[in-house]
């Protein structure tokens, strides 16, 4: 794991935080997974039906896994809750991600990792009621922002915290967009020995799970019991003090 005393919020491990990682499922035992913080999943196919048990959260295609492992190497003390929406490819529909964070809204996790989203305009309403949902409950939305400069739906919507691809940043920060309206995070997940980067996964997925990662850091420094939308502002407040520190 990295030196949590390094880099935001030092000292801080996500420890209380519950994550729900809506993604591809995961692995545990690659070497990358902390298996004793991943909670019992479930699989939500395209219809929005969901399954749990068993095997309906495991990792058949690699991405939740990096995913995961990315969220873990910054918060290792946070429990994640894996939602599987990719099965047999990287695609999934509008209705099985807004359904995986009803879902995940209604364990009473803290935050959301959606290291993924919709560019199709035509979701944004119901995106945007799932969003609102997520929000007065306290729960935190962490989404990507935009794919190649293009609206990444939920995290472009308001009260969602949105991020953005820097790839020039170290992986053990974060930075903030110059118009302050979304997170800024390498797009470079944790490296396998060996395996030379362009080799490895990258892009956007690994920028919103470090952030995901930070935002676990930041819940765990929370000191009052702030509720709903505020509890929401609270923890985007935190993040933005540790970047002037």
């Amino acid at each position: 794991m990295r030196d949590e005393d390094n880099g935001p919020l030092p000292g801080l491990t996500g420890k209380g935080a519950r994550i729900a990682i809506i993604d591809s499922g995961v692995h545990v035992g690659h070497d990358h997974i902390r298996a004793e913080r991943i909670a019992d999943g479930v699989a939500i196919a395209g219809d929005g039906s969901i399954e749990g048990g068993g095997e309906a959260s495991i990792d058949r295609l690699g991405h939740g896994t990096a995913v995961t492992a990315a969220i873990q190497e910054i918060a290792p003390d946070a429990l994640c809750l894996p939602v599987r929406v990719f099965h047999a490819s990287l695609k999934t529909t509008g209705l099985a991600l807004i359904r995986a964070i009803e879902w995940a809204v209604d364990q009473r996790v803290d935050i959301i990792n959606l290291s993924l989203g919709s560019t199709n305009a035509a979701h944004r309403d119901a995106f945007a009621q799932a969003a609102q949902r997520a929000l007065q409950a306290g729960v935190a939305i962490v989404a990507a922002h935009d794919v190649d400069g293009a609206p990444c739906l939920p995290g472009a919507i308001p009260g969602v915290i949105g991020v953005g691809l820097d790839w020039d940043r170290p992986r053990a920060t974060f930075g903030l967009s110059g118009d302050g309206e979304h997170f800024l995070a390498s797009g470079y997940p944790r490296p396998i020995p060996g395996v030379p980067p362009r080799r490895n996964l990258y892009g956007i997925s690994f920028a919103t799970a470090q952030m995901s990662g930070f935002a676990a850091r930041a819940l765990e420094a929370m000191v009052d019991d702030a509720t709903g939308p505020a509890r929401v502002e609270a923890l985007r407040a935190i993040l933005l003090a540790a970047l002037s520190r």
